[in-house]
């Protein structure tokens, strides 16, 4: 309900995150077991509209799957929200090259990059990270 959403964000905006979970461009739901028929961009455009000033986006077609992050995905759903909304990139990242490849989209809006498993597993290290980010 986005009218319930503009009301959270007026209130507490630039203390929410909105989650956006999506596979081939479509949000899911229920645990990543269903796929909507809401293209991510238009659920994060509506968020954005609505006073949300940041968006964590997680593919989860690459979530876990040390491959990369979906990086066009990543770029667009920047380009949707618009500068007064950060996005948080979420879902495959497993090595400092995947920050620079994200960072080489010259997003000002793309807020950070969550990484899990690949630091787990000891495929990169946080300085790594760090220093890819800087």
């Amino acid at each position: 309900d986005m009218a319930a959403l503009a009301q959270l964000a007026a209130k507490d905006g630039d203390r929410l995150a909105v989650g956006i979970d999506a596979r081939n461009g479509l949000v899911q739901v229920k645990g990543w077991t269903e796929t909507s028929r809401m293209p991510a961009v238009e659920l994060a455009r509506r968020a954005a509209a609505s006073g949300i000033k940041t968006i964590i986006y997680t593919d989860t077609a690459t979530d876990g799957m040390l491959q990369g992050p979906n990086i066009s995905g990543v770029a667009e759903m920047c380009d949707v929200v618009g500068p007064g909304c950060m996005v948080i990139a979420s879902g495959g990242i497993t090595t400092a090259a995947d920050i620079r490849r994200l960072r080489a989209q010259n997003k000002a809006n793309l807020g950070g990059a969550i990484v899990g498993k690949a630091l787990y597993e000891g495929r990169t290290t946080l300085a790594e990270l760090q220093a890819a980010a800087s």
